[in-house]
């Protein structure tokens, strides 16, 4: 086989985005792919429902990422959420808004979505080999162990879209860091991202699990979001949880309102109506109409704030939930750290490695879950591939 003009590794939303960008007349573009297919971890993430993006105004939608989404915000005001959606409709997989502000497409599975997108990079040119695993380098070649055996590959320009350190089984193990480590590449260090966080229960919250609670605030570390989580065996999981991941992930303390939509003095006021005869719980029922997993949660981790109203209402209004730290990266759905921004040009080119760039999860930014984390993948990837194309466009007419 004769070398690519660009090497994408890594079949994913980013690499996929790249090497369409790459594709071009008379120029040969591969992606390497070690998975036995393309696209696994995009069709894992839409078996509940692809959410593609949010549809909200690019101001609130970079300010939905910690930081301001950071050295992210001109891809996102490149490739954002309006730009999105119209590529999704181009490739014929039409979009709707949820009622919560998510996009997915009307089929709502993202197989249809990939085939379209295949097909119309194969159409442009683009040609790709899965099952080939990098391993690194051989000199400047890259190297691959594949089904035929090793394969060095040269390319004018290659863009790494390897993923991070979450999902490993698909392919994300991050075996790509001591190679760019060796070759004097900064980089931070892995952390869970959109994880769930364990718990120590007592035998009474058994009853509870798989309960998901909702509305509530939750605050950690100075930061206040409106969500949901899901009580488990182990501990806690959703959205609500995810959003604060940053926060938690450095030990801040987890606070929950679990009546959002009431002040406090009113809170207060309806606890301490008489109760008669009523048990607590069906006092706090009656009086706010509290569910039985927060009426749990408030005997579980406040049980001495139901001696009386008034602590029973500020505990109701900023119940400590004590939280035994991340589960496992293996487990997020995705993960921060990996390439340090200052180690990347503009362009998301390696100034160590002129000629090749990263994009995607292996670039150390974090995104709550709800269309954020897709949408900067497949931005990442433009931004680079456009990149790299721009770069052999100069040294074809240089």
């Amino acid at each position: 086989m004769q070398d690519p003009t660009a090497l994408v590794i890594g079949g994913g939303p980013a690499g996929l985005m790249a090497a369409g960008m790459l594709a071009g007349p008379g120029r040969r573009v591969l992606i390497a792919e070690a998975m036995p297919s393309l696209g696994r971890k995009l069709l894992m993430a839409g078996k509940s429902g692809l959410n593609l993006t949010k549809d909200e105004p690019l101001e609130a939608f970079c300010a939905a990422y910690p930081e301001g989404g950071g050295g992210l915000s001109p891809m996102l005001a490149d490739f954002g959420p309006e730009a999105v959606r119209a590529w999704a409709d181009g490739l014929g997989a039409a979009c709707f808004t949820g009622t919560s502000g998510r996009v997915f497409p009307a089929a709502m599975k993202a197989s249809p979505l990939l085939r379209a997108w295949l097909a119309q990079l194969a159409e442009a040119g683009v040609d790709w080999r899965t099952r080939w695993r990098w391993t690194g380098w051989e000199g400047e070649a890259f190297r691959f162990e594949t089904p035929e055996g090793p394969r060095l590959i040269r390319a004018e320009v290659t863009v790494l879209a390897l993923g991070g350190a979450s999902w490993p089984r698909l392919g994300s193990d991050a075996a790509w860091t001591e190679w760019l480590a060796a070759r004097g590449v900064a980089l931070a260090p892995f952390r869970a991202a959109n994880v769930g966080h364990g718990a120590r229960w007592s035998e009474h919250m058994a009853k509870h699990f798989g309960a998901a609670v909702k509305p509530v605030a939750l605050s950690a570390g100075g930061r206040r979001v409106r969500g949901e989580f899901v009580v488990t065996a182990r501990g806690v999981e959703g959205g609500g949880i995810y959003a604060l991941g940053s926060e938690l992930g450095r030990g801040a303390t987890l606070s929950l309102d679990l009546l959002p939509d009431l002040a406090g003095a009113e809170v207060a006021a309806r606890v301490a109506r008489p109760r008669g005869r009523l048990s607590l719980a069906n006092h706090l029922r009656r009086r706010l109409g509290l569910p039985p997993v927060k009426i749990a949660l408030l005997r579980e981790c406040a049980p001495e704030a139901l001696a009386a109203p008034e602590t029973t209402a500020a505990a109701l209004k900023a119940l400590p939930l004590p939280l035994t730290g991340p589960h496992p990266i293996a487990e997020a759905i995705s993960s921060a750290g990996g390439v340090c921004r200052e180690a990347l040009d503009s362009g998301l080119m390696l100034h160590a490695l002129p000629g090749v760039f990263c994009a995607g999860e292996m670039l150390d930014w974090d995104a709550p879950t709800g269309g954020y984390l897709l949408t900067a993948c497949l931005a990442t990837g433009r931004w680079a591939g456009r990149a790299a194309a721009a770069r052999l466009a100069e040294r074809t007419t240089g």
